[in-house]
């Protein structure tokens, strides 16, 4: 088979096929509104924009579990490191208003009776329901020798 021949026929086709391409030709703004339609349905987005909401709730989620966390651990925290000054044992709740190192180096200290209202104790730090606020408790007071307030043990609390 000869191919010479063969191919001369061929290339009469393609160089019409090119000729009547070359006439064809789509009007001048084809290009421009589709590139625009490109754009309006994929708009250009930021970073941030990509990433999924699911994502950015769930981190939101995580965010918020974590102050809440924060949160709590340092309110059941104690403030020092040492003793806690609010205590509670068979006889009531023992309060310490001064440091317990003054208290224990205190060389003549008094105990003295008397009557605390249940308002003042909730800003020491005992638990304290709102039906009873109004109410008085029974207390000993430990006083040093110059008459300052050295602890507080309550007597009669539920």
């Amino acid at each position: 088979m000869d191919t010479t021949t063969h191919n001369d026929g061929l290339d009469g086709h393609l160089t019409a096929l090119r000729t009547a391409m070359d006439e064809v030709d789509a009007p001048r703004c084809v290009e421009k509104e589709l590139m625009a339609a490109f754009a309006r349905q994929h708009t250009r987005r930021r970073w941030y924009q990509r990433i999924p909401r699911a994502a950015w709730a769930g981190a939101g989620s995580l965010a918020a579990l974590a102050v809440v966390a924060v949160l709590a651990l340092g309110l059941s925290a104690p403030q020092s490191g040492g003793p806690q000054l609010v205590q509670r044992d068979e006889r009531g709740y023992f309060i310490a208003l001064d440091s317990l190192e003054r208290i224990e180096g205190e060389p003549n200290p008094r105990m003295i009776e008397t009557e605390v209202p249940r308002m003042e104790l909730a800003s020491l730090g005992v638990p304290v329901s709102p039906e009873d606020a109004g109410e008085s408790v029974l207390a000993e007071m430990l006083v040093s020798a110059d008459g300052e307030p050295l602890a507080l043990r309550l007597t009669a609390t539920h």
